[in-house]
């Protein structure tokens, strides 16, 4: 059985069980969260597919901690114009653990 869920702005397909990355949640380590936003639910043959949302559908999950992602190198660069302007930039996210689909 899998699920695909929609939060900060991106899809993910989810199973039971598996950890996923996600987009910073407001939410305690420990804490349960639930995805509300539940765009297909796959049970073997049997598909259910919203339209934009499965009704009644919910995912739930606990979140396992916080953390930064990769740091990512910026640069602006304008050639023959002595412009050069440099940064970086860590994404901020939240480890969960999907412990169920309904």
């Amino acid at each position: 059985m899998y699920a695909v869920i929609a939060t900060g702005g991106k899809q993910y397909r989810v199973e039971k069980d598996t950890q996923l990355k996600v987009e910073k949640l407001d939410a305690a380590p420990g804490t349960t969260v639930e995805f509300d936003q539940v765009l297909l639910v796959a049970d073997g043959a049997n598909i259910r597919i919203g339209s934009p949302l499965v009704a009644g559908s919910k995912v739930s999950a606990t979140v396992e901690s916080h953390g930064q992602g990769e740091k990512k190198v910026i640069v602006k660069f304008r050639r023959r114009k002595h412009y050069k302007r440099g940064g970086n930039h860590r994404q901020l996210y939240t480890l969960v653990k999907i412990t169920g689909i309904a």
